[in-house]
């Protein structure tokens, strides 16, 4: 029975991963859309989403960037690749190009933007280097931080990010069609907006940092790049059409699944919250959700939010004594964190092939004991990301 219900929750989550796929996610909107000079397609989804661009509008200029693991050849355009989730050079020379070539654009621009975009992407503000932006970049992810928070921060370091896209392509107008990996699909928040207003201002940055503990641990340079910034105006309107998201992508693991339990909110926050929360909320039979969790580092493992979620779901239903059950914790792009695993796919004996469960967690080395116990969830890269997902079934 527990193979078959492995398979069940494998099927779910393969449904969810395919509403998002970015092909049809942008050919469906194509057709009321202008003619581009240039096409513009960044992040985790990018080269789906050019090839169904340039589908449309062959011998259009069009550059991608995405990840490593994404990465390939594409027919009519110029493909970067780079460093995810900590921007590396190769993320410089692909910003400068893209710069570049909207600093160039006289007509139409099509932008498309989906999660991992901010990493990918890391052209520094004002006097700021690579490093700079590395550093910050590694204390916001080990900090406990959302997104939003972290894109805050993010923005005020760019020349892209917070509208810095659409400023550096006027007067040639923008149309951006998004793929959200951000729960509650703000799209100031996706990608770090290129194509939308900033979250908020370098004061409210270094607020930030000061409050959440981190201003004395980023570089001297940030520190007096966000005191001395000089504000920007609002950048020129965009327009930004959302093609797919979390929330479409669990509907569609709710019709797979049609008589599925499904979880009233995201599941978002601390990550051990947030399995006390599934744990709680969970009924017989089979349960879903989507969300995005957080976690705080504590050790040197090797790890991500979806495995370390999964092991402590696996925790808490021991501690509810359920005899027989299968939860399935993973990311939609097929990659948590700085591993080769979407996330976890636990069952009723995964604690006892683990053995010192609390010790890998305590070290953040979740990575490590799910390996112990053949319960990785291994997918690849999907070519998509809506965040993340989750089933759990238990028998009736």
């Amino acid at each position: 029975m527990t193979a078959q219900m492995r398979a069940e929750a494998l099927r779910i989550f393969a449904a969810g991963v395919a509403a998002a796929d970015p092909y049809i996610a942008v050919r469906n909107h194509l057709d009321r859309i202008d003619p581009p000079e240039l096409i513009l397609a960044l992040g985790k989804a990018a080269m789906r989403m050019a090839e169904a661009a340039l589908a449309q509008f062959a011998g259009t200029k069009c550059i991608v960037v995405t990840n490593y693991e994404n990465a390939g050849s594409l027919e009519g355009a110029t493909v970067f690749a780079a460093g995810h989730p900590v921007p590396d050079e190769n993320g410089v020379r692909a910003a400068d190009a893209v710069i570049a070539a909207l600093r160039q654009a006289r007509g139409p621009v099509l932008a498309l933007i989906s999660g991992g975009g901010s990493a990918l992407l890391p052209a520094p503000a004002g006097d700021l280097t690579l490093a700079d932006k590395a550093a910050v970049s590694t204390a916001l992810l080990g900090a406990g931080l959302d997104i939003g928070a972290m894109n805050l921060v993010r923005q005020q370091l760019s020349r892209l990010k917070g509208g810095g896209l659409v400023r550096e392509a006027a007067p040639a107008p923008v149309t951006a069609l998004i793929l959200s990996d951000v729960i509650g699909d703000d799209l100031a928040v996706i990608a770090s907006g290129p194509t939308v207003a900033p979250i908020g201002t370098a004061q409210e940055a270094v607020a930030l940092l000061k409050t959440s503990g981190l201003w004395q641990t980023v570089p001297d340079a940030v520190r007096h790049h966000l005191e001395t910034v000089r504000e920007v105006s609002s950048p020129p309107a965009a327009h930004n059409i959302l093609i797919g998201s979390n929330a479409m992508s669990l509907a569609a693991m709710q019709r797979a699944a049609p008589h599925a339990h499904v979880l009233p909110r995201p599941v978002t926050g601390d990550v051990a919250e947030a399995a006390r929360t599934i744990c709680e909320q969970a009924r017989p039979g089979i349960t879903l959700w989507g969300g995005e969790t957080t976690v705080v580092l504590h050790g040197t493992g090797k790890g991500g939010r979806n495995q370390e979620l999964g092991l402590r779901i696996a925790q808490g239903a021991a501690e509810r004594g359920w005899n027989r059950f299968v939860c399935l914790q993973g990311g939609s792009d097929g990659r948590d964190g700085p591993t080769d695993a979407a996330g976890a796919l636990v069952d009723d004996g995964t604690l006892a092939r683990v053995g010192d469960a609390d010790a890998y967690l305590a070290r953040n080395d979740s990575y490590a004991a799910l390996a112990r116990a053949h319960d990785l969830l291994m997918t690849g890269a999907t070519g998509t990301n809506v965040a993340d997902l989750g089933v759990l079934i238990r028998p009736i």
